[in-house]
């Protein structure tokens, strides 16, 4: 694991099973083959060196006897298998009454279906492991809770027009994609926004941004880049990242004829 956070979730989750396995007097092998794991498994779990599955926890909890104390930590292991970084923006995303986003290589991880998701972590190298994989698709998703929230948040994305374009995942997956982006641009709280690649006049150029308005009035930045992926909270910089973005928006379609854009892309595509 890559943070201290997430070691201490797993190392107190793998006491508690380990103390109502013992409590039950069974061996770790025994354990593992009454829930269907094998011996190394429940041995790398309760040392904290393995993130067990929720269909672990739950079978573990009815197999000890435990009453639904170890299926009730379902929620927390899930949180400690996301990356630190995803967590830490998620917070903020949680914490956000308004968000922005420019994306110009692919869509906005908050607006991605798993397909997509999984088709672009695939393509990342060096390569990810399948577990590695699904563990970033699931972080990501599960960052997408902000659509649901209430009060609801006020949410806007720019997005390049190659990006409602290139066959990430293959043409099945873009078409998805595509028909998803039309039903998040329903949501009243929603603007999506499409900038034209014939645009000369383009306040993008350094790259994608994020901003992030939070309770209380402050304002964040956040960027991604090789190897690197920030929080801006330097009131000058954050300044400068929401003039661009507004001119961003300002340069790009709106979002009604975005929309039709976006149809037509889907058009395109079928």
């Amino acid at each position: 694991m890559e943070d201290e956070e997430a070691e201490a979730v797993l190392r107190t989750v793998g006491r508690q099973i380990k103390m109502w396995r013992e409590a039950a007097g069974k061996k770790q092998g025994e354990l593992g083959a009454a829930i269907g794991y094998g011996e190394e498994m429940v041995s790398s779990v309760e040392r904290g060196r393995r993130i067990p599955k929720p269909d672990f926890l739950d079978k573990a909890d009815e197999v000890l006897g435990a009453g639904g104390k170890l299926a009730s930590m379902k929620e927390d292991v899930e949180r400690a298998r996301y990356p630190k970084k995803v967590r830490d923006l998620a917070k903020l995303e949680d914490e956000a009454v308004e968000l922005g986003a420019y994306a110009n290589h692919n869509m906005h991880g908050l607006l991605q279906t798993p397909e997509y998701a999984r088709a672009l972590f695939a393509m990342r190298r060096p390569s990810y492991s399948e577990d590695e994989i699904e563990r970033q698709v699931a972080a990501r998703i599960a960052r997408q809770r902000v659509f649901e929230r209430t009060p609801a948040p006020h949410l806007t994305f720019v997005q390049e027009e190659v990006t409602l374009r290139r066959p990430i995942g293959g043409r099945m997956v873009l078409r998805q994609q595509l028909e998803h982006l039309l039903e998040i641009s329903a949501l009243r709280h929603v603007a999506i926004q499409v900038m034209p690649t014939d645009r000369e006049d383009h306040a993008g150029m350094g790259g994608s941004l994020q901003l992030l308005k939070l309770r209380g009035g402050k304002t964040l930045g956040h960027s991604e880049a090789q190897l690197h992926s920030r929080v801006i909270s330097d009131p000058r910089e954050v300044q400068i990242l929401d003039m661009r973005y507004g001119m961003i928006r300002a340069q790009a379609l709106p979002p009604r004829e975005s929309l039709a854009f976006i149809e037509k892309v889907l058009g395109d595509e079928t």
